[in-house]
């Protein structure tokens, strides 16, 4: 991986996205539905592009809500979608396609308050409030949101009744009758104006901001961190949480400082990422440079991306925690201190997700529940309580109030933030001083992951890799303990396949959106081992691949 000569400096003026060119081209782009990179296409995350690429514009946008308005005919959901943005430039526009679509289909629509930008977690919360007790007329929602992406992107989210990124089921349907709609220049769609849309009878204004943050006592000690009087610094990167920090400083009475309230959609104020590229991504150290060198004024310091769906933490010990430090840390404080979650209710990881939280967690006495990457493979668990904490590498977790019931079924960057500050007011130490402390216990793993360039052919062959094609008995110097390619929690596919040795790992998967495949390495033992591991693991991906 090339590390940027730009990585970690200020944005420079050159590197800033035109924004009245992004919205213009917008309106005025038309995708070419004979070209399958112009098609609406959904991820782990929901469909994503950029206006300049023809990969997400208005006809996109039009043409999914309604294929969501279709969705919820079929499936009889009847009751209210809440609908939410984040700061990227092509969310508010994205915003008004949503609405004259939803209103021209007569769907109850919730916006927020004072037009408020509203992140993910709080829309799964709304979603899962409103459902509450009820077996129909269940709300679902959509958030407009490309995560931390670059500032010319733009993405579009369903949630269903379940308040979690939809499944692939879902999201497949809603693929192929959106292109549909493309294919035929939309001749299907209802819309009315934006205006008529705003003043229509089935839209409604909703208090997302006090209903989130008065009920976050439930899920988070907020009265130890309160009576602590730790100082608190929280950066919310310019996105859709800027205004929600404040309202929780001052109802649970905190010690707590924005140091950037700045709401700029070319991102300036940003760090540029390792690549060059402008990203507000919480776990890169590179992007959160301008917190990281803050560390000392404050106890425990963090930050949110854009829809506030992952979090990122900073501590005076150890600067800037790797997500995976940070996620076994929770995992063990959790584990300790939440006495009323059930005993059978499992931990939830990712197959790409540091070994050392199944060490956690097997001497807890818990099981594991390890799924492929995605953060939906955990709404049912988290839902039915059969999980109590859900969590990936790529720092986005979730985990269960004290009672052991839900909170949210997506990815929240709040709570995991704000459990850093409840560690550091409880235990007197921050989670860095608390991760050497498991490292000493558990072992001290080294990770990593690198990009390989693979072609869309290539990449198929990878997905459907059979634990048979592998025949190496040994890993960097360890004999193989298992090879596979479901997950073992769920049976799910994982898209590629996973080695494992007493102290050593590595899966191999292709990337949904580039032509590349990933390798993610870790090991017990050392830089050295790790480094044998990823060489190894790479020759054993290209033999499969006949690269």
């Amino acid at each position: 991986m090339e590390i940027s000569p730009f990585a970690g400096k200020p944005a420079e003026q050159n590197m800033l996205v035109n924004i009245p060119k992004l919205v213009t081209a917008y309106y005025t782009g038309i995708p070419d539905p004979s070209v399958p990179g112009q098609l609406v296409s959904f991820g782990t995350s929901g469909h994503r592009g950029s206006s300049f690429k023809s990969t997400f514009n208005e006809r996109h946008i039009l043409a999914i809500t309604q294929a969501i308005c279709f969705y919820r005919t079929e499936q009889k959901i009847e009751g209210p979608l809440f609908l939410g943005f984040d700061t990227h430039a092509l969310s508010a526009p994205a915003f008004a396609s949503a609405m004259e679509v939803l209103a021209a289909n007569k769907v109850e629509v919730m916006i927020s308050e004072n037009d408020e930008y509203t992140p993910t977690p709080v829309i799964s919360y709304a979603i899962l409030k409103y459902n509450d007790g009820l077996n129909k007329g269940l709300a679902d929602g959509i958030v407009i949101t490309p995560s931390h992406n670059p500032p010319d992107d733009g993405g579009f989210k369903y949630n269903p009744p379940n308040g979690g990124p939809a499944g692939t089921t879902i999201t497949n349907w809603i693929e192929a009758k959106a292109n549909e709609l493309l294919h035929n220049n939309l001749l299907q769609v209802k819309r009315i104006s934006f205006d008529k849309a705003l003043r229509a009878s089935t839209t409604h204004r909703h208090d997302y901001v006090n209903s989130y943050v008065n009920d976050l006592g439930s899920v988070v000690d907020m009265d130890i961190i309160r009576d602590s009087k730790i100082k608190i610094g929280v950066d919310p990167l310019g996105g859709a949480g800027v205004h929600y920090w404040e309202p929780i400083a001052e109802r649970y009475h905190l010690d707590l400082t924005i140091v950037n309230k700045i709401v700029d959609p070319t991102f300036s104020f940003m760090t540029v990422d390792w690549d060059g590229q402008i990203r507000m991504d919480p776990s890169s150290p590179y992007a959160m440079q301008g917190l990281i060198k803050m560390k000392d004024k404050f106890d425990i310091s963090f930050a949110c991306d854009t829809d506030h769906d992952r979090h990122g933490i900073v501590t005076k010990s150890s600067g800037l925690l790797n997500p995976n430090h940070y996620l076994s840390v929770a995992v063990s404080y959790l584990l300790q201190n939440r006495p009323e979650w059930q005993k059978t209710a499992a931990i939830g990881k990712t197959v790409v997700s540091t070994q050392l939280i199944y060490r956690i967690t097997k001497k807890s006495g818990r099981q594991l529940y390890e799924v492929p990457v995605g953060f939906k493979w955990f709404v049912d668990g988290l839902l039915g309580r059969t999980l109590c904490f859900g969590g990936e590498e790529s720092a986005g977790a979730s985990f269960s109030r004290f009672d052991g019931s839900v909170w949210t079924t997506d990815k929240d960057g709040f709570i995991p933030a704000l459990l850093s500050a409840e560690i550091t007011a409880k235990l007197g130490q921050d989670p860095g001083i608390l991760y050497n402390e498991l490292t000493k216990e558990f072992g001290n793993p080294v990770y990593d992951r690198i990009e390989a360039k693979a072609t869309s052919e290539q990449k198929e062959k990878l997905k459907k890799l059979s634990s048979g094609q592998v025949k190496n008995k040994d890993l960097a110097g360890e004999k193989v303990q298992d090879i596979f390619t479901e997950a073992p929690g769920n049976g799910a596919l994982i898209g590629g396949l996973k080695v494992m040795t007493e102290n050593g790992w590595f899966a191999a998967r292709p990337s949904g959106t580039e032509e590349i495949y990933k390798i993610y390495g870790e090991s017990f033992i050392g830089e050295q081992h790790l480094a044998q591991i990823i060489k190894e693991a790479q020759d054993i991906v290209n033999t499969a691949l006949e690269i």
